[in-house]
């Protein structure tokens, strides 16, 4: 194919990715546009909702004192008139259909403030989404208008391409790590600042009893320890913070010792060789490698163990994954992910060869399964 045919191709995609890119975007603002709207009408329902329960508390307050002061009048016919009991009974019944009323508008708006809650998630969901669509498309076209002579030379050098491998993981994990501290110096920071404060303000409202107040107050803390915890498990699985200070095998034993505490799968990892820091990319690929393997044990192998082995030579890293499952077939298995019907075994092999290094899979039915994979570590790479 000669280049300006190649060309052509690249500019008709380009112009299709950025149309779509448009109509995402506007997806994206009307989603926004709609949270906006959805999170006012929370703040109004949460005031009114507020309003309402005082309203209750005072009503039954006012109810009680009526009802104790129709038992006073119609015991005592000496000093009370007909007339002083029918006014009491009056009272007492008013305030008791306003406090049914009142009562049924309270359930009503805490009704109206969960379904604004679940719709303002499922929004953020969609705005996550859409974004993460537009940003992958930037990167799609930033490539799609480079020059195509330059791209062309840097894939027919072997060491080039485990250098532009390593720059695609990178570029993927730098915005993960962005993400994952905005997640951790926002959210994850007012989220704790909220359960302490609903802390002290259960222990005030206690005080007073104020029994429909707290227990909202105990609801609402629960929700939001469970929002804490999952963002603390999406800060972990956007990238790992270890990673950056402690290396590559301090964080795998820290993985999988979490995936044994979770799964009670027994694991063991094995380190041969002097443990050296590699460059962060490929630091990043072993240990999603590693992850999608022990992905895989779970979900296919049905084993009881399985063991990791790092060996670190000077110009190579080999990862064996080793499990006692129920095994496979691996002819059949490497037939089916390159017709595209295992994308898991597909994905990992394409990612070893972006850093130019091998990937070799033994296993049998009823014997278990070896994952190895031999990395380069390339002097440039640094």
């Amino acid at each position: 194919m000669q280049v300006d045919s190649i060309d052509n191709v690249l500019k008709n995609a380009l112009e299709a990715v950025e149309s779509s890119k448009y109509q995402i975007y506007e997806i994206c603002e009307m989603a926004r546009s709609e949270r906006n709207a959805l999170n006012k009408e929370l703040q109004q329902v949460m005031e009114e909702t507020t309003s309402t329960i005082d309203k209750v508390d005072k009503l039954e307050l006012d109810y009680r004192r009526s009802r104790i002061r129709l038992t006073e009048v119609s015991r005592d016919f000496r000093r009370f008139s007909e007339e002083d009991i029918r006014a009491a009974y009056e009272v007492a019944t008013g305030l008791q259909l306003e406090l049914t009323i009142f009562r049924e508008k309270e359930t009503h708006l805490k009704q109206r403030r969960d379904d604004l809650q679940k719709r303002i998630k499922n929004v953020d969901k969609q705005v996550e989404r859409a974004e993460t669509v537009v940003s992958q498309m930037n990167v799609v076209v930033e490539y799609l208008t480079g020059d195509l002579n330059q791209v062309t030379r840097i894939l027919e050098s072997a060491k080039n391409r485990q250098l532009l491998g390593l720059k695609i993981i990178l570029a993927q994990e730098e915005e993960r790590k962005r993400i994952a501290r905005e997640i951790h110096d926002g959210l994850a920071q007012s989220m704790a600042n909220v359960v302490l404060r609903t802390e002290i303000a259960e222990k005030m409202l206690g005080m007073q009893q104020y029994p429909a107040v707290k227990e909202e107050l105990i609801d609402l803390k629960g929700q939001v320890r469970g929002s804490l915890e999952e963002v603390r498990k999406m800060i972990f699985n956007l990238r790992p913070m270890a990673l950056d200070d402690l290396g590559l095998v301090p964080t795998l034993r820290k993985y999988i010792q979490d995936f044994e505490d979770k799964t009670k799968v027994h694991t063991k990892i094995d380190l041969v060789g002097r443990e050296a820091r590699l460059p962060s990319g490929m630091e990043v690929a072993i240990f999603r490698l590693v992850q999608e393997c022990f992905s895989n044990v779970l979900k296919h192998a049905g084993a009881s163990s399985v063991t990791l082995e790092i060996t670190f030579q000077k110009q190579m890293v080999k990862i064996s994954i080793q499990d006692n499952g129920i095994g496979f077939d691996v002819d059949y298995t490497e037939a089916k992910a390159s017709a595209g019907n295992h994308f898991g075994l597909l994905g990992m092999r394409e990612r070893v060869e972006l850093l130019e290094g091998r990937l070799d899979i033994e296993s049998a039915k009823g014997e278990g399964a070896k994952i190895s994979m031999l990395i380069p570590i390339s002097s440039e790479s640094h």
